[in-house]
């Protein structure tokens, strides 16, 4: 018993502590669960699969190929919240990932306690700290890379211009969850001193993956923000010409009829309305200052996001199109949105 709770208890930790780090509440408990469960499901899946290919497969590539393995399994829950924009900020992937790992790590340790051979306490604990973080980490990094990944797929798809340098540190980024864990599985040492090697490489790629990515939520909070701000207050006075996008707006005036244009308006004024309230909640959320909605407040969001779909069907595609560069719905734009929508629909049902 002692055992089994030597090789779990590291699990529970490192999931308590990454989940405390989500000052956004982008993470119910329940999703937490979830995703945890999942993780089990995909170390049963790879204990079926490996118990399956060791008849067939060479004494000594199961170093090699079951580490690559364990994480594309894992990858596929991943991948699908990736798409969905379930993860598009740097700690929601890291929780994500990191949970779906511990719920891998869990299985294996129990696999490892029934099914090897006996070993001590202390051994038992550090081996347990120590898988489950190597699981817990290159899923996280693994999740960030599909986070980033489908984050430039919309930069592109938007026409807007991709770096090289965030294409480029997002292929490293996917080659190295799985060679970390292929490392750590060929060379079998001290389990605590492995331990402290592999904490501290994760630790060092963590830092740096969160230092990139909040350069990248800075500019989408504030200089987003700013420029939705100046557009929204030169349609209210009438005056679109004092910003670069108001000016894009003007210049395609003339291709749609006025009923069609004043439309047009109306849709990128109720979407920057929206924007910028969705945006101001996630920040007070970073500062601890969770403030719930009023009533009035509530209705106002939910008939002005009525409104918006109402007008975006009326308007036709040819119009979206046309303002596309404008009405930039990007993952974390829509991750917040969709939060803002929830605390309004969930404080109507109280």
């Amino acid at each position: 018993m002692i055992s089994f709770l030597a090789a779990l208890l590291p699990v529970a930790i490192y999931i308590f502590v990454v989940y405390k780090l989500d000052s956004f509440s982008l993470i119910s408990v329940k999703g937490l669960l979830t995703l945890v469960f999942l993780g089990m499901l995909a170390a049963l899946a790879c204990f079926g699969l490996f118990t399956w290919t060791g008849s067939f497969l060479p004494e000594g590539t199961s170093d090699y190929i079951d580490p690559i393995v364990e994480e594309g399994v894992k990858a596929i829950s991943l991948f699908w919240m990736a798409r969905r924009k379930k993860m598009v900020f740097f700690i929601d992937s890291v929780i994500c990932g990191a949970a779906i790992g511990g719920g891998f790590s869990i299985l294996e340790n129990l696999f490892y306690l029934l099914f090897g051979e006996s070993l001590g306490f202390g051994t038992v604990l550090f081996r347990g700290l120590e898988v489950a973080l190597i699981h817990m980490g290159c899923s996280a990094i693994l999740a960030v890379v599909l986070m980033m990944a489908v984050r430039l797929a919309n930069l592109v798809k938007t026409g807007q211009k991709v770096q090289k340098g965030h294409t480029l540190m997002t292929c490293l980024l996917f080659i190295t969850s799985p060679a970390l864990h292929v490392f750590h599985n060929s060379f079998h040492t001290n389990p605590l001193i492995q331990f402290v090697v592999v904490f501290g490489v994760m630790a060092l790629l963590l830092v740096w993956i969160y230092q990139y990515d909040c350069d990248m939520i800075h500019q989408w909070l504030d200089t987003g923000l700013d420029t939705q701000i100046n557009l929204l207050v030169s349609i209210r006075e009438g005056q679109l010409g004092d910003t670069a996008t108001g000016k894009f707006l003007v210049s395609v005036k003339e291709n749609f009829p006025p009923v069609v244009f004043f439309d047009v308006i109306c849709y990128v004024q109720l979407y920057i309305e929206l924007s910028v309230a969705a945006k101001s909640r996630f920040m007070m959320r970073e500062t601890g200052m969770d403030m719930p909605l009023d009533e009035a407040s509530k209705e106002l969001y939910l008939s002005q996001y009525e409104e918006f779909k109402t007008i975006e069907k009326r308007m036709g595609k040819s119009a979206k199109m046309t303002i596309s560069p404008v009405v930039r719905m990007t993952p974390a734009d829509r991750k917040s949105l969709d939060d803002l929508l929830r605390d309004c629909r969930s404080l109507s049902s109280v």
